[in-house]
Formats: structure tokens, sequence, C-alpha cells
């Protein structure tokens, strides 16, 4: 392992980075002479490059929107970087040029052909849009279309009209043109040489909607709610968003909504053709099963691009696609150029955010974390593969390390040499690593579906990517809500890839959800920094670092779930997606176990109903749930440990 050396720790008031032999970042280029204004944004595109509007037929006759902007300067020849999209390739007009080329300016700056698409039926393209379009893995005519299809059609055609090209077409894009880009990796272009899937959409049943069954309440109901409402021909607006009466979403989907099953009659009115898919669809059936692109991606014998996965600790929408597309290709082609990066940003925050705070935790800005990526990692991938430029020499993982802020550059992931240890919940709220050796011993409390544990204590309607570093405290002092946590450490450890949960519970009646959140909880004198906001104390602050949600009625399988037997203990296991994360000396890890997580998860109605889309007022009932630590039957989370 080419591991870097120990991060070293700085004073937490001067600089919270600890810069693990990171590289001073080059200076970016001057677009203009030093007696002139510097040309930014849409005005230096529009300076440097030329824009042309074509379609692009596909094998069965649909032609796909595209829109090219080439470098002015015909001197030479150049890559060519596509994104397929279905959030518009807007503005539209040969004469309206975008803000942005590439996920920053550095790639316009570069220069490069960039390519941008509507794919098959959204706005300006052709064709009946199908949400994650299923893979065909054998097509027998020109009707068998999918995006790997498109994708081929769509390179094959950009290479050989395209004036100075130089043959090569490297891919990107970033949640749903992340899917895109993923999707390309199977049956390539040769031309394709190098692909970047960032926070991608793997599976859309396990990606954004339903964590381990659990459906995502706010941020389905607010995405749905306008990219779900279908085309009437060839656009180039968004529909309008569904204007809600209050920005308390906890008020609004408790009180306005109810039941899932109230939601067409008072807002989507039938309108929206996908939400009817979940309503018929609640489990993981063939429809959703057809959705999943992870099996296609082992039929790929050779991978001709070089694919770099990247995403955000903090991904709040597709963390679990970006994982699990990574490992799905390392595991089946051990030999591909493949890599993964993954830093301390929320979903596409490489691209949209310096990456120096997230809520009120501070990951340090010597450089910011996103302009690291963006000069440091990305840049020079598309330039090695695509303009014979220096080999970079990427890592197989380049990953940042929080609670003491640095990067990490790792031959693999998770750390092969990391310690699997188990923390167990213990008597009187301890977590310890030592297992429980008393009899029959549990702790239970009482879940009302009429009163459930807000997942933050923000008002708003959406789900708040802040929610993963947000202060946990508002929820530690639910009764409804199981705390457990160590002793102060007396020295760091440094937890790395996925968390495996085994909890051994009960309820009295005959479903339930379980929530697990791991928390790092700051000493009662940790100052404040400089960024820290008056109203929040981080003295004590409870530092979410990984939680996750498990439908109790999935713990068996996901396409066939069962009801709890009342009172009888039952195994619920489930995974805790990776981390890398240092606690240190004076902190404490802390979990919490609590069953309804409001209104980011919707609520479970308790008493099992066949489908909970359909689940009326009448069917939310009280429970007491418990959850057991002895010996016989107890309840721990199995953590990696690593030591660099």
């Amino acid at each position: 392992m080419t591991g870097l050396p120990n991060c070293f720790r700085m004073l937490l008031l001067v600089v919270a980075l600890v810069a693990c032999q990171i590289t001073p970042a080059p200076q970016t280029p001057q677009t203009t002479s030093p007696d002139q204004p510097t040309l930014e944004g849409e005005a230096f595109i529009r300076a440097h490059y030329d824009k042309q509007e074509v379609r692009i037929p596909m094998r069965d006759g649909v032609t796909l929107f595209t829109a090219v902007y080439s470098p002015k300067d015909k001197g030479g020849t150049y890559p060519i970087i596509l994104l397929r999209t279905p959030y518009s390739v807007s503005p539209y007009g040969a004469d309206e040029y975008r803000e942005k080329l590439g996920s920053s300016m550095l790639m316009a700056e570069e220069k490069f052909i960039f390519a941008y698409q509507d794919v098959r039926g959204r706005f300006m393209s052709e064709g009946e849009y199908v949400n994650m379009r299923p893979h065909i893995a054998q097509k027998r005519s020109a009707t068998d279309v999918d995006e790997s299809s498109d994708t081929y059609d769509t390179v094959a055609w950009l290479v050989e009209n395209i004036p100075n090209n130089n043959g090569k077409v490297g891919m990107w894009g970033i949640s749903y043109p992340g899917f895109y880009a993923a999707a390309a990796l199977i049956d390539a272009h040769p031309a394709l040489k190098a692909v970047s899937p960032q926070a991608p959409i793997a599976d859309w049943y396990f990606d954004d909607f339903h964590h381990h069954g659990a459906f995502f309440l706010a941020h389905a109901f607010r995405f749905l709610g306008v990219f779900g409402l279908p085309r009437d021909g060839l656009v180039k607006e968004w529909p309008p968003r569904i204007e809600l009466p209050t920005e308390d979403g906890y008020r609004f989907f408790l009180e306005e909504i109810g039941p899932l099953s109230q939601i067409n009659d008072k807002y989507y009115k039938n309108n929206i053709p996908f939400w009817n898919e979940f309503i018929a669809h609640p489990n993981y059936d063939e429809f959703w099963q057809a959705r999943n692109l992870l099996p296609h991606l082992g039929q790929i014998t050779q991978i001709t691009p070089a694919a770099m996965t990247v995403g955000g600790w903090y991904d709040a929408e597709d963390l679990y696609g970006t994982f699990k597309i990574y490992q799905t290709l390392e595991e089946r082609n051990p030999q591909a150029n493949n890599t993964v990066v993954i830093g301390p940003w929320p979903h596409g925050g490489w691209s949209r955010t310096e990456g120096t705070t997230l809520g009120n935790v501070y990951f340090g800005d010597q450089p910011p974390p996103s302009k690291y990526y963006l000069e440091e990692i990305e840049l020079p991938f598309f330039k090695h593969l695509l303009k014979d430029d220096e080999d970079p020499k990427l890592p197989e993982a380049h990953v940042f390390e929080t609670g003491v802020n640095c990067w990490r550059k790792l031959d693999s992931w998770p750390p092969e040499n990391r310690q699997m240890r188990a923390l167990y919940l213990g008597q009187g709220g301890a977590l310890t690593f030592e297992p429980p050796t008393t009899g029959e011993a549990y702790d239970e409390f009482i879940s009302d579906p009429a009163r459930p544990v807000p997942s933050t204590d923000r008002i708003t309607h959406k789900m708040p990517k802040e929610y993963m570093t947000d202060d946990q405290r508002f929820a530690a002092t639910r009764p409804d809500v199981l705390v457990y946590k160590t002793g102060a450490l007396d020295k760091p450890i440094t937890l790395a890839g996925p968390i495996q949960v085994s909890l051994h519970v009960s309820t009295s009646q005959t479903d339930a959800d379980w929530v697990v959140k791991l928390i790092d909880v700051y000493p009662d004198d940790h100052p404040q920094f400089e960024h820290t906001p008056e109203h929040v104390e981080l003295g004590g602050y409870q530092q979410m670092v990984r939680s996750e949600v498990m439908r109790g009625r999935y713990r068996e399988s996901y396409e066939h779930p069962k009801p709890f037997v009342p009172g009888e203990v039952t195994e619920v296991r489930f995974e805790l997606l990776d981390v890398l994360h240092t606690f240190k000396k004076g902190h404490r890890l802390m979990v919490h176990v609590q069953s309804t997580w409001f209104p980011m998860v919707d609520r479970n109605p308790q008493r099992y109903v066949d489908n909970i889309y359909h689940a009326t007022a009448e069917d939310f009932v009280k429970a007491t749930h418990r959850v057991y630590r002895s010996a016989d039957h107890p309840s721990s989370l199995t953590v990696g440990v690593v030591d660099f």
C-alpha cells in the first residue's frame, strides 16, 4: 500500500485541514492579457467557443437534441467531453451560451469540445422517456435501445461529424447524468476513453427513494412533483413546481398530507405517472430490479474507458450508487483502470461549492477540497486519457478523512489493513467493544406515528443536505430515541469502510422501522471555529457521521416482506454505507436507535399492511419496541478500525 504518512494535528482555531502530502494547487491561467479585464462565465465561453445545435440520429431513427461547443482556435484537434442529461441542456438557441462548460471553468480554459445532450424523451429530444431505462443485454433489433446504445450512437456520430476532434471522447455526469455516464461503460464505443460517473444512481429503489425499503418522503415528493410531470411535445422549459402552504415540512407532511394514500387526491392529482408506479410497486419486484444497473456492469469483459467514480461522504441522495458502482467495477474487472474519489461534499458539492463546510462542520481550506479535486484529480484524469498528457498516477482510492480533515491516497478501498470490531449496545446507555455477558436485557420505548421523531430541527419541507452533519442533540432528548455512547477516548480511533448493523429487537405490533445513527460527540470544552454561527455551541456537539434506516418488513427479503410476530425477538441486519472518519482524543462515539425519522422518511403504520402507500389513518398505531443487549441477543455495529 502506498498510503500517506500519519496526519498531523494542527491548532483548531488556526487551520483545521491536515495537509497530508497535498501539493500546492497551480495558479489558474489568465484568460486575457494583463491590461484587459478577466472574462468570466458566459462571456469567457462566448469569446473562446463556437456553439452549434444538432440532432443526432439513433439506430431506431429517433433524434436526440445536442448542443456542441467547440474552441474557436482551429489550429489543433481536441477531445470531446460528453454529458447526457434528463435535466435540460438549456439555454436553447445557437446564440445562447452556457455560463460554465464541464464541472468547472478549468475544463473550458483547457479547451475541449463539449457536447451536451437531452436524453431520449426529455426536453428537446424525440422519443419516449423511461425513468432509469432498463438495460437490454441481448439486443436483437434496431428497436432494442437503452442508454448504453444511445451513448454508443452519440459517440459514433460525434467523432465522425464534429470538425477538429482528435477521435477521443470523455464522459461525465452528476446524479442522474452520473447514471448515464455509468451506463456508457457497458458495450462502450472504442472512442470512449475516460468516464467519470459522479454521484451516480445505480439502482433507483435503493438510491434516493427506498433506503432498505423505507421511503424517503420529503425528497421524493419535491423531486417527483416537478421532474415526474409528463412532457407535451418538445419543450424548452421546466413545468412549475407545486406550491406548498408552509415551509414547515414536519407539519405539512403530518397534518396536510397525512398517509401517503392522500398524496394523489391532495396534490399530484394522478398527473405524476412515476408516482403511480411507486404505489403499484412497494416492494423490490421486477419493475425495480430491471432498473438496477449493477448486474449489467458485470457483462463488461474488457472496459475500454478508464473509470473514475466520484462522490461525497455527505451525499444525501446517491451515496449508495457511488460506492456500489465503484465496487462492482472493481470486483468484476480488477485489471481495469478504475478509481474512486470521495470528498467531504454533499450531493455534487465538488462542482458547486468550495467544500470547506457543510452546515456547522468545517473541513479546512488549504486548499479548499473542491479546488484540490478539480485541479489535482479531475482535470489531470481527463487530460491524461484524452490529450496524452502526463500520467497523474491517481491512486486506487483518493479519499478525504473527516474528523482530522486530510486527503488519503490508498491502494484499495476499503483499506485492506482494517480490523473488524463489534461495538455493542450496553447497559445504562454504554457503547463498548466488550460483548454483553448478562441474561435477558433490553431497552424499550414507545413509538407513536402521530408524534414521530423529527429528521431535522430546521424549518424546511426539503431533505436538507446538512442533515448528514447536523447536531443530533435535538433528537437525543426524545424518550423514543435510545442513546448509547463510549467514554471519552484516550486516543484517536479511525473507522473505514461500510458498517454492519445487527439489532435484536421485538415489537408489540407487526411492523417497525429501525433507524441507526453513528455520531461523533465533541468534548464539552471544544472551541468554536471562526465560521461557527453564533447560535451553535460546539461544546458537546453531536455530529452525525453516518445514518440509515431499515423498514423491518424487509429484514429477510426486499422482494417478499413479512410481518413481525408480536413479542418475538428477531434479528434485523443492514448496512450503513462507508465512512472514513477519525474520532479524536477526548471525543466519544455515540449511537442513536429510533423508529421514526420524519418527514425525511415516511411513517410506518406499525400495524402490518400489504402496501404502505395504501395505508389509511386507522392503520397507524402506537407500538412498544425493544432493543436487546444480552449475551444471547446482542445488538451491535461491526466497524472497520484502521491505523494509517
